[in-house]
């Protein structure tokens, strides 16, 4: 019998720096503060490891450099995170030395990853994922850093946005194997509050081409949700767990943890759950970061012809 699935996503979530520290001076789950039960509660977890878990002191010259002690991957499985994209511009802030570690962390920990790898075919590999009774596919890109593209050497799927032919043929490939095909993206600039018509374009021609999800990131603030051609674009899941300046305005601390429902027929709910980053830690948003979180991706939503509940629901096809 088919009882359907539950697939949580997250947006970038950085362990190093001061959220490794907080984690050594409390304990594993210390980063997941109330939102635990959520996160246990789904069939599978999927985030963007926006930071490498290494003892590498190989540090690449750029502004910001993220790691966090291998033993943080313990953080990963306390929230029963199922699969993490590796595909971003932090995954070789320690070279690949950081990269390979963190693979190895990964593989030794049973979270599987997708986005990067040892060589360009290890890079672009897409993820089978069995989750009860279905399987759904994980590819990872980002159009962050293309000096680190893998090749015979380690790196990253770069892909850059508007590359229609590559992507058409890496959904096409996966589609016939999977019944819930997800592509997760790790696109544009920082603080961008909506994707811009080329990222439309874009994301919906990856719908067209087979893929039922788009997990977006990068921005590190939250944008919009479209629904389209009977697919799901989340364009940028903003920041989910980290150490990093508020912006008074954009406020890059609220976002939201995303939970889809889905079945063999076809995605049926996404469920809103508002959050807050706080001393390291997202706990559920209360009160007044509640109310401007759900309100804003609300009006942002709308924009792109959306609509999401008084309760943060977005009815989904199906």
């Amino acid at each position: 019998m088919d009882t359907g699935i539950t697939i949580g996503f997250g947006g970038d979530t950085m362990l190093g720096r001061g959220v490794n520290a907080k984690i050594s001076e409390t304990n594993y789950f210390y980063p997941w503060g109330d939102l635990l039960d959520f996160l246990k509660k789904t069939d599978l977890n999927i985030l963007n490891l926006e930071t490498t878990l290494t003892e590498s002191k190989e540090r690449v010259p750029k502004v910001f450099n993220f790691k966090a002690e291998p033993d943080k991957v313990q953080t990963l499985i306390a929230a029963k995170i199922g699969a993490v994209t590796i595909a971003n511009n932090h995954i070789l802030d320690f070279s690949e030395k950081g990269l390979l570690e963190t693979i190895e962390v990964l593989d030794k920990a049973g979270i599987r990853y997708v986005g990067a790898g040892k060589n360009k075919k290890e890079a672009t590999e897409p993820l089978i994922l069995d989750v009860k009774d279905l399987k759904l596919g994980l590819l990872g890109y980002t159009d962050n850093e293309p000096g680190w593209i893998a090749s015979a050497n380690p790196g990253t799927n770069y892909l850059e946005v508007g590359d229609t032919e590559r992507i058409k043929k890496d959904i096409s490939a996966l589609r016939k194997e999977v019944d819930i095909l997800i592509v997760s993206y790790h696109w544009g600039p920082n603080m961008r509050v909506k994707p811009t018509r080329q990222f439309q374009d874009f994301a919906h021609k990856i719908i067209d081409f087979g893929a039922d999800i788009i997990h977006g990131h990068s921005a590190h603030i939250f944008q919009g949700i479209e629904i389209y051609n009977k697919g799901l674009i989340m364009y940028d899941t903003g920041d989910f767990v980290d150490d990093y300046v508020v912006d008074p305005v954009l406020r890059n601390d609220r976002s939201f943890f995303f939970i889809i429902e889905a079945d063999r027929s076809g995605l049926k709910k996404l469920k809103l759950i508002p959050v807050r980053i706080r001393n390291m830690q997202v706990n559920k948003a209360r009160a007044e970061d509640y109310d401007w979180t759900l309100k804003r991706m609300q009006k942002l939503s709308s924009e792109l012809g959306t609509e999401v509940s008084g309760n943060g629901i977005v009815e989904l096809n199906g």
